[in-house]
Formats: structure tokens, C-alpha cells, sequence
């Protein structure tokens, strides 16, 4: 093999670009000394900044000009410590004719894991073959192994023998008709998923396109998100203070200062009760049955981040909001949010509220970053973190055991809050629709939920971001390493069950419902009851 490309993604912020480059460059260089010891060379494809002081793609237009200067055969690194925005560099992996291979650190931080993730499930949408690979150190034996296979030419390749085509398996009879009976209604019946301006973040794996969405019932309703900061200046102060009063009586905290640069203030705090407030009544208005805010790139100049709108809106009890008429929207009835416009997680969200409703059990249901994980006394626990919409139920105390932090200025110079909290301990299904092959497919596993001492918690939460609700996670079945071969997204669908025997229950229904609905359905691990 020729002298491999080194090339690094990473945000549109400089700000964010600035403040993570320092665990970019010790990755690089941990990952190029990898190389060398394999005895062969790398060379980046992309010279450090001065001006910006990072070293990262930042834009498109920048990585059509580095993708330029490429090889189209050479082979080709893709090294990530950091969340990354796929546009940037998914023009020029399409057209790339050599080998690829996608490399992430394992650690939490900012996190490079979740921006490969989704790197290669955009890859994966996009049809570009891939070879992938993680590690903490970069010395390990499995991952200096790997690396010398793709050194030399070969395809790396994992081990996914966790997955199982539900078409070789057997359905129990009762979930298989309540599945089956929600697919044909949404079919016959048809729903709206509002779309708050497409495309959110560079997560090209994000979108589904409507000749492979339309066919299961579901069609978009594309919205603007100017239009919905119109409808915020709308809401009058005493609306937004009632929102905000009814979370407060609640007993959810607000952490809050004077300095809007870097506090959570009220203001900050009352326009996000607007934004609330305007979702619900634009979802009402256009008919929508779920929804996605473009929560990080389309407001952020404007308005505060929609983080806590998300959650609230994930949750059946939440403020009351009433349209012109005196209707009260959505009554008990979670709207689904489908968080950073990722409509896999829409399609997922809807489905999964329809299913737990007619089984009787909670419907909230909510979307995580993969983030990262460690063994903790003999069990692998994966932290499941996402900054907006988690809903209160998920929570250990529900909005009493709730706390809004501000958004790190580095991603939102206008503030907001999040919806911060431990989840609950129990026993959940997890899922994810992606696209391969040009058809959607799902992937469907169960979980638990375990609780952690406290100091270990908050140890997760520092190495991660600690405004940020936090689940611990225990995968039946799977190993890291499997889920890290097999998920071709950044995000993992999560949604609570009474018990273990409602849980299994509720995925033989959510997998006959998508099998119906002509998505190709894989069980994945264990403890499933199939």
C-alpha cells in the first residue's frame, strides 16, 4: 500500500473547532504513530490553520478544495475525536476510489465516537464501501491488527453475529397482530412528520427520502424555522410565564445567573417556554404528528437552544397549551420531537408511541447519542447521552429530579437550557432505522437501565458533557465492539416497559409493525423473547 491520506472532519463553529482541536491532534498523533509502527507512512491531507488556529474541514466549500488535491486511489484515513458534519467531506469519499477507513478515539469528550458513528452511516446511506475502526490508546493488539490487514489491502471486517434476520424467526401471535394492526392503520390513514428545515448538522443518514418514506404512511410537512421564530414573538409574556410557572411547580430546577454570555437566565428561559408554545400550536396548525427542530445550526443566531422545548414536548404530562379556538393541544399526549431533524428517529418515535399506547404502557420515547462506554464491575455500560428531547418520565423523580443547565457557549452564544437528569433504572427496547442499500432498515434489541453510584455518574458526566440527561445503558447480547461494527447512526432509539416480559412483548410488536410497513427487520442480541 502507497503513503495513506490522513484527513480530520469537524464542526461549522469555529468556537468548537478552536476548543477541540487540542484532543484532535493528540488522536493523530497517536493514530499516525500507529501507522509508522506498522512500518508504512501517512500524510495529512490538509495543513494546519493559522488564521482559525484548528486544523479540522470546517465547511464544504473547504473540503471540496482539500479533496482536490487527493489521489482519488490513495488510501484514505477519515480520523475523528470530534462530532463532525458529513457534507463536508461526503462529496469527496463518494467519488473516492481507493480505500477508506473511519477511525475514532474511544472517549467521550466532544465525542469522536458519536461523529463517526454517524460519518459512517452516512457513508453507509450513500453506498461507499468502508472499513472502520476505534480504540483508547491506539496499541492494542485487536486495533493494531486491523489496521495492518487495511494496511495491506484488505477489507477490515467485525464480528456481527448478534444479528439475526427477523424473516428466520417466529413472532409471538398476540404482538404480531397489535404490530401488524398499527402498520395497516398508518398505512390507510396517513401521518404528517413536520420537518423544521432539512438537513440538520451534515447528518446526511439523517434523511429519509419520500419515495422510501411515503410508502409506510407517513409524509413530510416541510417547515420553516423563521416561521416558527415568528410564531415565538407571537406568545405573549404571561403565556410564556405560565409555562415556565407550571415547571417550576413541578419542582424542576433552573440553574440559573445574570450574565446571558454564560448563565441560563430567566429571558433565556421564557423564550424557550415560546418556542414551546409555538411548536405545539405549528404542529396543531399543519397537522403534524411528530416533529423535528433543527435545534443546533438554524436558530442558534436567534433564539435559545430548544433542548428543554424537546423534552417537554417527548413527555404526556407537560404544560398545558391552547389554541385560538380554547382547544388544549396534544392533552396527555406526547408530540414525538425527533431531536436534530434525525427523521429515522421521527419514523422510529412515532411508531414506538403508537405500539407502547395500545399495550398499555408509557409512551414517551426519545432518541440518545451512542456517546461511549466502560465496564463498570464486570458489566460493559454504555453512556447514552443526548442534549434535547428526553422527556421527565424517563427521569429518576420526573421533574422533581430534573435540572436545566445553559448550553455551553462554545455551541450557543444565546443560551438555553437542557432538561438534565439520571434515567430511571429498567428494562427497555432499542432500535434504529438507517438506510442501506437504498431500502430502510431497523435494528431492534433490549436493554436495562441500571443505576451507578453517584460518583461514578458524575465522573461519566464530566468526561462527557454534564448538562446533558444521561442514561446507563447494559446491552443484552452485544458486545462493544459489535455495536460499534453493526449501528450506522449516531443516535439509538430507547423506550421504557414495565418489565422484562412487557419488553419483549413490545418488540415483537414494534418488529411486526415495521416488517409491515416493508422495512427489512433484524433482532439484534439477546433477551429478546425470540
Amino acid at each position: 500500500m502507497t503513503t495513506a491520506i490522513l484527513i480530520a472532519n469537524g464542526d461549522l463553529r469555529l468556537s468548537a473547532n478552536q476548543k477541540c482541536w487540542p484532543a484532535q491532534e493528540r488522536m493523530e498523533q497517536a493514530v499516525t504513530a500507529a501507522i509508522q509502527s506498522c512500518g508504512r507512512k501517512v500524510e495529512r491531507g490538509h495543513a494546519f490553520d493559522q488564521k482559525k488556529q484548528h486544523g479540522f474541514i470546517d465547511s464544504q466549500k473547504y473540503g471540496m478544495q482539500v479533496f482536490r488535491a487527493i489521489p482519488k486511489g490513495a488510501p484514505l484515513i477519515v480520523a475523528e475525536a470530534v462530532w463532525q458534519y458529513s457534507h463536508h467531506v461526503l462529496h469527496g469519499l463518494m467519488a473516492h476510489t481507493g480505500p477508506i477507513l473511519t477511525v475514532a478515539n474511544w472517549s467521550g469528550e466532544w465525542p469522536g465516537l458519536v461523529g463517526m458513528l454517524n460519518l459512517n452511516g452516512s457513508l453507509t446511506k450513500a453506498g461507499v464501501a468502508y472499513s472502520t475502526l476505534w480504540s483508547n490508546e491506539f496499541t492494542d493488539q485487536y486495533f493494531l491488527s486491523q489496521l495492518t490487514k487495511w494496511l495491506n489491502g484488505e477489507t477490515v471486517v467485525h464480528d456481527t453475529s448478534h444479528v439475526r434476520a427477523l424473516s428466520s424467526l417466529t413472532l409471538p401471535s398476540a404482538p404480531e397482530q397489535v404490530g401488524t394492526a398499527i402498520a395497516k392503520a398508518l398505512r390507510n390513514d396517513r401521518a404528517i412528520m413536520g420537518v423544521f428545515d432539512e438537513g440538520c448538522m451534515g447528518m446526511f443518514n439523517a434523511i429519509i427520502p419520500d419515495e422510501l418514506l411515503n410508502p409506510t404512511g407517513l409524509f413530510k410537512e416541510r417547515l420553516s424555522q423563521s416561521a416558527l421564530f415568528a410564531a415565538m414573538r407571537d406568545v405573549p409574556d404571561e403565556e410564556a410565564q405560565a409555562v415556565r410557572s407550571w415547571l417550576d411547580a413541578k419542582g424542576m430546577r433552573f440553574q440559573t445567573g445574570s450574565n446571558g454570555e454564560t448563565d441560563l437566565t430567566d429571558a433565556q428561559i421564557l423564550d424557550q417556554c415560546r418556542m414551546y408554545i409555538a411548536a405545539l400550536r405549528m404542529a396543531d396548525q399543519f397537522g403534524c404528528d411528530t416533529i423535528g427542530i433543527q435545534y443546533q445550526q438554524g436558530l442558534k443566531d436567534l433564539a435559545p437552544a430548544s433542548d428543554l422545548v424537546e423534552g417537554l414536548l417527548n413527555n404526556s404530562d407537560r404544560p398545558p397549551v391552547t389554541s385560538a379556538d380554547g382547544r388544549t393541544l396534544f392533552a396527555g399526549d406526547p408530540l414525538p420531537h425527533f431531536n436534530e431533524v434525525d427523521e429515522c428517529a421521527g419514523l422510529d418515535g412515532l411508531i414506538t408511541k403508537r405500539i407502547w399506547q395500545k399495550l398499555g404502557f408509557a409512551p414517551e420515547n426519545t432518541l440518545h447519542d451512542l456517546r461511549y462506554g466502560e465496564e463498570y464491575e464486570g458489566r460493559y455500560v454504555w453512556v447514552f447521552e443526548i442534549s434535547g428531547a428526553v422527556p421527565p418520565e424517563h427521569l429518576i423523580g420526573g421533574y422533581a429530579g430534573a435540572v436545566s443547565e445553559r448550553q455551553p457557549p462554545m455551541y450557543f452564544r444565546l443560551g438555553g437550557g437542557t432538561l438534565k437528569g439520571i434515567s430511571k433504572p429498567g428494562e427497555i427496547v432499542w432500535s434504529r432505522v438507517f438506510i442501506e442499500d437504498g431500502k430502510l432498515k431497523v435494528d431492534i434489541g433490549r436493554a436495562q437501565v441500571v443505576s451507578l453510584p453517584h460518583e461514578e455518574t458524575e465522573r461519566r458526566w464530566q468526561a462527557t458533557t454534564p448538562q446533558w440527561p444521561i442514561m446507563h445503558g447494559v446491552l443484552y447480547g452485544v458486545t462493544r465492539d459489535q455495536m460499534m461494527a453493526r449501528h450506522k447512526a449516531n443516535h439509538i432509539q430507547v423506550a421504557y416497559a414495565p418489565d422484562a416480559e412487557g419488553a419483549n412483548r413490545a418488540l415483537a410488536a414494534k418488529a411486526a409493525c415495521f416488517r409491515e410497513l416493508g422495512l427489512e427487520v433484524s433482532i439484534c442480541g439477546t433477551d429478546t423473547g425470540l
